[in-house]
């Protein structure tokens, strides 16, 4: 088994292939208000997520996927809490909604948001998909003013990239090469959120021109951790990247293992789910060695 989580590179920065999602940790369940009330509960300060962070690094994964911006001041406290604590920051991917609406003002907005993000000490900005899908015109295909923002994000020293729920928002910066050096795509076995059917998608991120930042792996806890990131790892390409949210450090260490295992072919090594009556078919399979004489 692998110490740390294997590596890719974007724009000349190393990154883990599975990279920290914060919905868990900041709020954003996609599931329920009560949902979203426990995450809040559970991490209502920067000092209940440093934890998460070192937990996920401890196994090599030092990057984190979030919007300091939308967030509450508690996040980009977290990040700087960590990087006093260890003497080294993680690399962080930021997704800022900005306004994009076709006046000065506006623009003007967006480039303090950008700013902001970089002050906050971003690596990457990807513009987030609420407002980068504003721009796009299916009729040119192409995303008209955008090279507009993604010069700001380059003038305030950090790599520009697009957050996509549309998948028209890859195949046209392709198409029109924009400076964009990664992409973030909507990607899940059960098609969450997806605008188009899984297999299309599949392709879109086989084809992009530059590596794939997935997210909702597990469709916002709609799969197990087994099932959806068995699914991720085995079917995008080497370059490709899986963002993992988590609530607790257990968690995380069960879903660092379980993305090692589907990378390497392997089963991986965690502890079967609890169950107040379990068949002797599932106690045979949690104790493979049958060291309690069951009758498998």
């Amino acid at each position: 088994m692998s110490e740390l989580f294997p590596r890719t590179t974007v724009a000349g920065v190393s990154l883990p292939r599975m990279l920290i999602g914060t919905n868990w940790m900041l709020g954003w369940s996609h599931r329920s208000s009560a949902a979203d009330k426990l995450i809040e509960n559970n991490h209502p300060d920067e000092h209940a997520i440093l934890p998460m962070y070192e937990a996920f690094a401890s196994r090599g994964v030092d990057a984190v996927m979030g919007t300091t911006t939308m967030a509450g001041p508690h996040f980009a406290r977290s990040l700087r809490l960590y990087e006093d604590k260890h003497g080294k920051a993680l690399t962080l991917i930021d997704t800022p909604a900005i306004d994009v609406s076709d006046n000065a003002e506006a623009r003007k907005s967006a480039e303090a948001t950008i700013k902001e993000c970089a002050k906050n000490g971003a690596t990457f900005c990807l513009i987030h998909h609420s407002s980068a899908e504003q721009l796009v015109n299916k009729n040119l295909q192409a995303i008209p003013r955008l090279p507009d923002y993604l010069s700001m994000i380059r003038d305030a020293g950090m790599i520009p990239g697009l957050s996509a729920h549309m998948p028209e928002l890859v195949l046209y910066s392709d198409a029109q090469g924009y400076d964009v050096e990664t992409y973030i795509q909507l990607y899940n076995c059960l098609g969450f959120l997806m605008q188009v059917e899984v297999e299309t998608i599949a392709r879109v991120i086989h084809n992009a021109k530059k590596p794939v930042m997935t997210i909702k792996s597990m469709a916002a806890g709609r799969c197990t951790p087994y099932v959806g990131l068995n699914f991720s790892y085995n079917t995008i390409r080497e370059c490709d990247m899986v963002t993992v949210g988590c609530m607790t450090p257990m968690e995380v260490a069960e879903d660092v293992e379980i993305g090692l295992a589907a990378i390497e072919r392997r089963f991986p090594d965690f502890e079967g789910r609890s169950s107040p009556n379990k068949t002797e078919a599932v106690k045979g399979a949690m104790d493979p060695d049958n060291k309690r004489g069951l009758l498998i």
